[in-house]
C-alpha cells in the first residue's frame, strides 16, 4: 500500500489489533464509545439549552426539570453525533482530523456503532416524553432526523450550503430547553433559534478553512473547499451580521432588561471584530496573517456568553425604560 492509498474501513466485527495485541480494558472501551457522541459538541448543545429554560421560566425552573431535560438532550445529541459518525466513517477515514475515530481505527465495529447510537436515540424520546413532555421528545426526534437525514444524508456531501441547512439541528436545543418549562413555543425561542442558525456559519466555516486540505480529500464540497477564501470571509461577515442582530432582536420581543443588553452588545461587537479582522486578512496575498481558528474559538466564547446573558437577565433583571 503506497503512502497516497486510503486505508481500508474494517468490516464489522473486525479490528485494527493483531491477534496478540492486549484485550483493551473496559474503561478503553467506554471511552470509544463516549468518542461517539462527540462530547465537546454536545458541551456547547446543552449551552444554548438550560439558559433558555431560565428565560422561559422567568427565574429558576426546578432543579429536576433541569437535570431532565439536560439529561435527555445529551442522549438526543449523543445519538445524532454516533449516528453521522456511522454513516461518515468512509470519509473519516480520509481526513486527519478524524482518522483517530474508533469506528476509523477498527475499536468499535459498525454494528455496534449503529446500535448504540438507535438505542441512545430511543432513551432519549423516551425519557423526555415520560420525565418532561412529550413536545420536547418530539423536538428531540425531529433534532436527531435533522441532523442524521437532513445534514449527514442528504446535504453534507452536496452542497457548499450544507452547514447553513444543516445546521438547523442543532439550533432544536434551543426550542426544546424553552417547551421543557412551558409545553409550548414563543417567538422568543424563535428568535433564540435563529441567532444559532446565522451564528452556525460564522463558526464552522473558519474551522473549514484551517482544515480545507481534510475536506478536499474527502470529497466534503465545504465552502472554503469550493469558494476563493475571500468569498467565504466576506459570507463570515455577513452571517455574523445577522446573528449580532437577530441577538439584539430580543431585547423587544423577549423584554430583556440591561443584563442581557450589555452583554449582547459588547459580545456581539467583539464578535463582528474579529470576522472582519478574518475578512481583511483573507484579502492580503496568498491569506498572510489569516487566523481562522482565532474565530472559531471565539465564537463559542460569543454564544456562550449570550446565553449567559439570557439566563442571568431574567434573575437580575433591570429594565431598560
Amino acid at each position: 500500500m503506497t503512502a497516497t492509498e486510503p486505508r481500508p474501513i474494517p468490516a464489522a466485527g473486525t479490528s485494527h489489533a493483531s491477534p496478540g495485541a492486549p484485550q483493551r480494558s473496559a474503561r478503553q472501551v467506554v471511552a470509544d464509545y463516549v468518542s461517539l457522541t462527540k462530547p465537546r459538541i454536545i458541551e456547547l448543545l446543552l449551552v444554548t439549552t438550560f439558559p433558555v429554560m431560565f428565560l422561559a421560566e422567568r427565574g429558576v425552573p426546578s432543579l429536576w426539570l433541569i437535570l431532565a431535560t439536560l439529561i435527555g438532550g445529551s442522549l438526543s445529541a449523543g445519538s445524532a453525533n454516533t449516528l453521522n459518525c456511522y454513516l461518515d466513517r468512509d470519509i473519516d477515514r480520509l481526513m486527519h482530523r478524524t482518522e483517530g475515530r474508533p469506528l476509523v481505527t477498527g475499536a468499535i465495529t459498525p454494528r455496534a456503532a449503529l446500535t448504540f447510537g438507535l438505542v441512545l436515540g430511543v432513551a432519549s424520546v423516551l425519557w423526555l416524553g415520560l420525565l418532561v413532555n412529550w413536545l420536547s421528545a418530539m423536538l428531540s426526534l425531529g433534532a436527531i432526523a435533522l441532523y442524521v437525514g437532513f445534514y449527514t444524508m442528504l446535504l453534507k456531501r452536496r452542497t457548499s450550503q450544507n452547514i447553513v441547512w444543516g445546521g438547523v439541528a442543532g439550533c432544536m436545543p434551543v426550542l426544546i430547553g424553552w417547551s421543557a418549562v412551558t409545553n409550548s413555543l414563543s417567538w422568543a425561542a424563535v428568535v433564540l433559534f435563529l441567532v444559532v442558525f446565522f451564528w452556525t456559519p460564522p463558526h464552522y466555516w473558519p474551522l473549514s478553512m484551517r482544515f480545507r486540505d481534510d475536506y478536499a480529500a474527502a470529497g466534503v464540497p465545504m465552502l472554503p473547499v469550493v469558494a476563493e477564501r475571500q468569498q467565504v470571509a466576506r459570507q463570515v461577515v455577513l452571517y455574523a451580521w445577522a446573528t449580532v442582530l437577530t441577538s439584539l432582536a430580543l431585547i423587544p420581543v423577549g423584554g430583556m432588561g440591561w443584563v442581557y443588553t450589555v452583554v449582547a452588545v459588547v459580545s456581539g461587537g467583539v464578535f463582528l471584530l474579529e470576522s472582519h479582522r478574518l475578512q481583511r486578512a483573507a484579502g492580503h496575498p496568498e491569506g498572510a496573517g489569516m487566523r481562522p481558528m482565532r474565530l472559531f474559538h471565539f465564537s463559542i466564547s460569543y454564544l456562550t456568553l449570550v446565553f449567559l446573558g439570557v439566563a442571568i437577565d431574567p434573575l437580575w433583571h433591570l429594565p431598560l425604560g
